[in-house]
């Protein structure tokens, strides 16, 4: 897997840390193990893994702002620890609510040492940070005017938050409060069909 994990990364055009397709390696090893007792993912063969998990979670790199990102609804820590293992000098926090897949985050954070990342199981509308987060990132959570309901409020006031799409959601744009503007991008994951990712931008207006 550790040399298929290369291949794939050479495939972004993205630099990289030294290490970085072990420590994905041993992401996917650990949730490949995980997975047999505990239903953490639906994709279960290592080349799905490898192009539906972790290039799909870093395709999203280049749109990240600030240093403090929060994932919602991560998962199995899907985006969140992708990013985080090639994001060291960023400050990660991936919740979620159900209990069992945050206990997998944290043990992969303890097993590769991750000091940037920490993972908590709430809620995203029960969570009260002290101040918002520079990038806020969703994957697979809900609709878009839903996501804002939930999560709207975890945006600091000059940030950004990315959703993940699989085709241009059009009629989840039209349905878009006024009060943020939005921009859409097309994110080219390698393994998968052309235009079946998209990123939503999503920013609050100056009043």
């Amino acid at each position: 897997m550790l040399e298929e994990i290369q291949k794939a990364l050479d495939k972004l055009g993205q630099s990289f840390p030294d290490d970085t397709a072990r420590r994905l390696a041993a992401l996917l090893g650990e949730l490949a193990r995980w997975n047999e007792k505990v239903n953490l993912t639906a994709i279960r063969d290592p080349a799905g893994m490898i192009s539906g998990h972790l290039l799909d979670s870093l395709v999203v790199r280049p749109l990240l702002q600030g240093r403090r990102i929060l994932d919602v609804g991560t998962g199995a820590g899907f985006p969140g620890l992708p990013l985080a293992i090639v994001e060291p000098q960023r400050q990660f926090e991936l919740i979620d609510g159900t209990g069992k897949k945050i206990q997998f985050v944290e043990h992969v954070i303890a097993l590769l040492g991750l000091e940037n990342v920490r993972g908590m199981t709430v809620r995203a509308e029960d969570y009260a940070p002290g101040e918002g987060f520079d990038t806020v990132i969703a994957r697979a959570v809900a609709a878009l005017p839903k996501l804002l309901e939930i999560a709207g409020h975890l945006v600091h006031e000059e940030g950004v938050f990315i959703a993940f799409k699989g085709r241009y959601p059009e009629e989840e744009l039209k349905a878009l409060p006024d009060t943020w503007s939005y921009s859409v991008e097309v994110l080219d994951v390698p393994g998968l069909e052309p235009g079946s990712r998209h990123a939503v931008l999503m920013r609050r207006k100056k009043p």
